[in-house]
């Protein structure tokens, strides 16, 4: 049973079954090495609509443009010519994906110079910050492409996903976009990030060959095979350090960041100051990062202010300075901030009164009673009244639930009188009096 198991297990996995043969994969790679007419008509035209989708922050534009862009052929081509030892095939994608680099950073380049849209959108800023996450995209991208290309029904679909995926065509036009406007941090972030994508793919695809063992195009001696895969070893290290190093700091400051929501949430809760907003600056490398939080309403006393600042070590922020901007510091205030913010708090509390209105509304009488005016001018009202009482009654029907509220009201007579106290005159008077229907007057017998 375990045998047939693993025998099972392996035929899921084996990539023999429909495995193309080593020349049907060299004449596809092949093909899509070369660019010239019709490719590098289609790569221009991919270019322009990747900065167009950059441009106006469209992402649904930008992954059309990745799928039609041609640039996986000459990557594939460069893994599967160190994997193959086939010089001539490494040339020619060598010199292939130079004109790629160079007519797809030239396009796009043009594309922003005239383009009335200047502003670093967040499709663009998105490429300029290549993390350890994108080599990964990159690998599996490139494991995944190579797998089809030696598939025998080769299908367009994985080959797209993965051009999807690593997204090439963006980085150069990112990179473009900084060539146009002057942003030299832009051209070096998106430029790594095509090398990233390109290097991976690139090895990921040599890998791919390696595994499935085709046969060398040109025999290495053991010592210079050896030198090839150090130097594969080492290019991809160079190239894998920088993004680690870029992905520990991004992780350190989204976490940064979420330990001052915390303190701030917590810390700068006070009755007559009102927190407006706050700024966080992160520096890395052990440099003191700050906190700036801006305040409206009572000011702060330096003894609370210096009680906050003590409390950041406790939320993690341990070599952070605390800056408190107060509006008696004649600080610039975003009023429209505060507009909002004031808005926000007045129809959340609109809304609790309007709830506990609709509740009172249906435990409470008509109007508040000032019994001992009532009781004198009762007297004047009706004949033979001696003592009156009045309370506050709630009805509830046989749930529990509160149906109806009442006044009600006891006379009692006057002992020394003989005659009947007027109840219709009394309850008549007691609405008017009191603007509301709800009243039970009950007459007490005379004492005996």
């Amino acid at each position: 049973m375990i045998g047939r198991f693993f025998g099972n297990v392996r035929d899921r996995f084996d990539l023999g079954e429909d495995n193309a043969t080593q020349a049907e994969v060299e004449a596809s790679i092949y093909k899509g090495v070369e660019f010239r007419g019709t490719n590098l008509w289609v790569l221009i035209c991919a270019t322009f609509i990747a900065s167009l989708g950059l441009n106006v922050n469209s992402t649904a534009v930008i992954i059309g443009a990745m799928l039609i862009s041609p640039l996986m052929g000459p990557i594939m081509g460069i893994g599967l010519s160190i994997g193959i030892n086939d010089f001539q095939l490494l040339k020619k994608s060598l010199r292939n994906f130079l004109w790629m680099f160079v007519v797809s950073i030239i396009t796009s380049t043009v594309y922003f110079l005239i383009s009335p849209y200047s502003s670093a959108q967040s499709e663009l800023l998105a490429r300029t910050s290549p993390t350890t996450y994108d080599v990964l995209i990159a690998f599996f991208g490139g494991v995944a492409g190579m797998l089809a290309q030696t598939r025998r029904d080769r299908t367009g679909t994985v080959i797209s996903g993965v051009a999807i995926a690593t997204a090439l065509m963006p980085p150069l036009c990112t990179a473009g976009f900084g060539i146009a406007s002057g942003e030299i941090m832009y051209v070096l972030g998106a430029f790594y990030l095509f090398i990233i994508n390109t290097v991976f793919i690139a090895l990921a695809s040599y890998l791919m060959v390696i595994f499935l063992k085709y046969e060398k195009k040109t025999a290495l001696d053991q010592a210079a095979s050896k030198r090839m895969r150090r130097y594969v070893i080492l290019f991809s290290v160079i190239i894998l350090v920088p993004s680690m190093i870029l992905t520990v700091n991004i992780l350190r400051k989204t976490q940064f960041e979420a330990n001052v929501d915390r303190y701030v949430t917590n810390v700068f809760q006070f009755n007559k100051t009102m927190l407006v907003d706050y700024d966080v600056r992160y520096r890395y490398e052990g440099r003191q990062s700050a906190v700036e939080v801006r305040l409206v309403g009572e000011p702060l006393s330096h003894n609370v202010i210096e009680n906050a600042s003590a409390q950041m070590a406790y939320y993690g922020l341990e070599n952070t300075e605390l800056i408190v901007r107060q509006a008696d510091e004649n600080e610039r205030i975003d009023f429209s901030k505060i507009q909002h913010s004031y808005a926000e708090i007045i129809d959340e509390k609109n809304r609790t009164i309007a709830r506990l209105e609709e509740r009172l509304a249906s435990v409470q009488p008509a109007d508040t009673v000032a019994a001992g005016d009532i009781s004198r001018e009762m007297a004047h009202v009706a004949d033979h009244v001696g003592r009156v009482s009045m309370s506050k009654h709630i009805f509830y029907d046989v749930q529990g639930v509160p149906t109806d509220t009442a006044l009600v009201v006891t006379v009692r007579p006057d002992s020394l009188s003989q005659g009947a106290v007027e109840y219709d005159r009394i309850e008549g008077w007691l609405r008017t009096r009191l603007k509301t229907d709800n009243v039970i007057v009950y007459i007490e017998e005379g004492e005996e």
